[in-house]
């Protein structure tokens, strides 16, 4: 009698097992997939910009920019640069040697490659990594610090650049979170299409 009871409770425990494993890992993910590319298609398929029908990158992900004729974006803590497969910070403490000669030297290279004084106070998105490595949003600030270089490479006048920036300045979600941004990416797609 035991030995059935038993047989019928492991037949129960098998059952329920993969009754979840099929619900769980096959129709529910199957359900939020299928949602996802009806509601939100382009957020599904990574959000990414085309530029001539070519795929210039993600507008979630950063991606690194040289040149004085682009806006850079934050330093990248991820890899080589915006390398997604190594995101993650670079859990240094504020205290850090690393850390605070790593912004100096950072700081440094960005008042000698936007022509600002010595002594220029530059905002903390151009000298600090962010926590993913991957933002693809530079603040206001450091757009508009850019602008000069850009404005000078491209030959185009200041105006006209922090038009643009001010155009696709997006503000905090819901008006209370995050802080004011602007999309490297695209704004330099943009910058290109007005050569």
């Amino acid at each position: 009698m035991r030995m059935k009871a038993l047989i019928n409770e492991l037949r129960t425990a098998a059952l329920a097992t993969v009754s979840l494993a099929v619900i769980v890992c096959g129709l529910y993910p199957l359900c939020v997939w299928g949602l996802g590319q009806l509601l939100f298609p382009l957020q599904a398929g990574g959000s990414l910009l085309t530029e001539a029908g070519t795929v210039v990158g993600s507008s979630l992900i950063g991606q690194g920019f040289a040149g004085p004729e682009y806006f850079h974006p934050r330093p990248s803590a991820a890899g080589a640069g915006y390398d997604a497969a190594a995101s993650g910070g670079s859990n240094l403490g504020p205290l850090s040697k690393k850390l605070i000669d790593a912004v100096a030297q950072r700081a440094a290279e960005y008042r000698l490659e936007n022509s600002l004084a010595p002594d220029a106070l530059a905002p903390a998105d151009a000298v600090t990594a962010s926590a993913s490595g991957l933002d693809p949003h530079i603040s206001p600030a450091n757009a508009f610090m850019q602008a000069r270089r850009i404005a000078k490479a491209r030959g185009v006048s200041l105006e006209s650049v922090q038009k643009r920036i001010l155009e696709h300045t997006q503000g905090r979600d819901l008006l209370v979170f995050g802080e004011p941004r602007v999309s490297v990416l695209l704004l330099n797609m943009l910058l290109n299409r007005i050569r």
